[in-house]
């Protein structure tokens, strides 16, 4: 348990829990349905957030692990989705949980949607740490690449 602590793992837990809230409460709690230019604005979102998931996955490749802390045999990437934003696989949760949850309406969802931003945005900072401490470069890529929204954060 504590080597899973190590490496960030209740950050994991957390990123879990509130995606799973968001998509599971949003089909539960909705009302009214929203205008169509919100339904059309979140299929975007969507579809955003499905570009930054596959994008991302692909260029980490072996890099990939679901915990802040960069795995011991793992290479800075900095291209691909990761020369949009430095976060895509967080940027396709928070795209993807917030249209998920537009799509039906639901404020419920999308307020947890908002927490899950939060939750990530406070991990990627963590994950920054440990980057910066491992890969020299990662502070130029910081400075030119945004973290989580293109152009915006």
């Amino acid at each position: 348990m504590s080597e899973f602590m190590a490496k960030g793992g209740r950050w994991v837990v957390a990123q879990n829990l509130a995606m799973f809230c968001a998509l599971a409460v949003a089909p539960f709690h909705h009302g009214v349905s929203w205008p169509w230019g919100w339904r059309l604005g979140a299929g975007v979102f969507v579809a955003i957030g499905a570009a930054f998931g596959i994008g991302g996955a692909h260029a980490l490749g072996r890099n990939l692990t679901p915990f802040p802390k960069p795995r011991a045999d793992s290479q800075l990437v900095q291209s691909g989705a990761y020369r949009v934003v430095r976060h895509p696989l967080y940027s396709c949760l928070i795209f993807g949980t917030l249209g998920w949850s537009m799509l039906w309406s639901s404020a419920a969802a999308v307020g947890i949607s908002l927490l899950l931003a939060v939750i990530l945005d406070a991990k990627s900072r963590l994950e920054e740490r440990w980057l910066r401490d491992r890969y020299p470069e990662y502070v130029g890529y910081a400075a030119r690449v945004r973290r989580l929204i293109p152009g915006i954060y």
